[in-house]
């Protein structure tokens, strides 16, 4: 019988095909193995990086690895439709989006004292009515302290407590911030601006550039911040004397009634740096008033609606992108490891709790 040429040819690339299927195994596994930093175990990876944050705050097992001490706040985001001439996103359209949010302080030590950082964060989850997210995760300072993950994490390095005194050698961080000027803007912010006496009346800022995406496919580069209507005051004498304040007081406050933010959105202008979180955008820029955004309660993180949420700022709905910024990769991947860890811990110990440390198991 005659066989067909095609056939024969088919019997004898079958080992071909198999060897090509192995190579493009190997080179897939060899892949995600330089990913993971197996192959290279100097390279930067994001396991370094929230190892370095765990030998900075000592074990705390079942909290975030930053932000670790937190309240969660839920509410609603009352839209006045000015954002949807950017914007695509349902929770630009005129109305209601409800939102779980979350109040913390850096670092992940969950019995830090409130005064221990300079800083207050927000984060927040909108869930639009077609059930697409957006979260995002904001800091009460406009611009970053450093533009790369790699400057972070030798930042991190440099912030970790000397043993003898419990904290950051002087030295190493101004050798630090020598070698790296661009954390000049941060510093000066920050000397410039007491942070502010309560989260309520503190302002929050996106940091890092994003893409909203018009119904017409224009896309234009914009920056947000969430400004209260509180008026804002200074940390008082009373409060630096204080361990824990913050929670408290946002307690207080919330039962007068609910706590309101304006979101307003800038456009950054041709030029402006939009893969740089140091650099702030000069003042002129258009700045849209989207609409309010209404908290009107708190619960403790032991059982609070944000308890297991990751708020990480890459998860976006139709309408809105990430930028080029190095930092928004990076905080993605982070805020996942952190996540996978906490909850790993809980799951080998589901009796895990920490209520007298006002914390955040999340």
């Amino acid at each position: 019988m005659n066989r067909s040429p095609y056939r024969a040819s088919q019997r004898i690339c079958v080992p071909c095909r198999l060897a090509a299927i192995g190579v493009v195994v190997a080179a897939m596994a060899g892949g995600f193995a330089y990913v993971a930093g197996w192959l290279t175990p100097q390279r930067l990876t994001t396991h370094r990086i929230i190892d370095a944050f765990e030998a900075n705050s000592g074990p705390h097992a079942g909290f975030r690895r930053n932000h670790a001490k937190g309240v969660c706040v839920a509410g609603y985001f009352d839209s006045n439709g000015n954002g949807a001439a950017l914007s695509s996103a349902a929770v630009f359209a005129k109305g209601q989006t409800p939102v779980i949010g979350r109040f913390a302080i850096p670092g992940g030590n969950p019995g830090a004292p409130d005064t221990s950082v300079p800083i207050r964060s927000l984060a927040l989850m909108f869930t639009q009515h077609d059930g697409e997210q957006w979260r995002t995760g904001m800091n009460s300072v406009p611009v970053f302290a450093v533009r790369t993950p790699e400057q972070f994490y030798q930042q991190l390095v440099a912030s970790k407590p000397d043993p003898a005194t419990a904290k950051p050698d002087p030295a190493v961080l101004k050798a630090f911030y020598a070698a790296n000027p661009e954390t000049q803007p941060f510093q000066a912010w920050v000397k410039g601006h007491p942070p502010s006496s309560s989260f309520a009346n503190g302002s929050y800022y996106s940091v890092n550039a994003f893409n909203f995406v018009g119904a017409d496919g224009n896309t234009h580069a914009v920056r947000w911040a969430m400004v209260p209507e509180t008026l804002y005051t200074p940390i008082t004498d009373a409060q630096n004397a204080e361990k824990s304040f913050l929670a408290a007081d946002l307690e207080q406050r919330l039962q007068s009634g609910p706590l309101r933010w304006h979101l307003m959105v800038t456009v950054a202008a041709p030029g402006d740096p939009v893969d740089d979180a140091t650099q702030a955008w000069p003042e002129g820029r258009q700045q849209i008033d989207a609409g309010t955004l209404v908290i009107d309660h708190e619960t403790s993180q032991e059982d609070g609606p944000c308890r297991d949420v990751n708020f990480d700022p890459t998860v976006l709905p139709a309408g809105i992108k990430t930028s080029n910024d190095p930092l928004l990769a990076a905080r993605s991947a982070a805020y996942a490891v952190s996540y996978n860890r906490r909850t790993r811990e809980e799951a080998l110990n589901p009796n895990l709790h920490h209520p007298q440390q006002n914390g955040d198991r999340s």
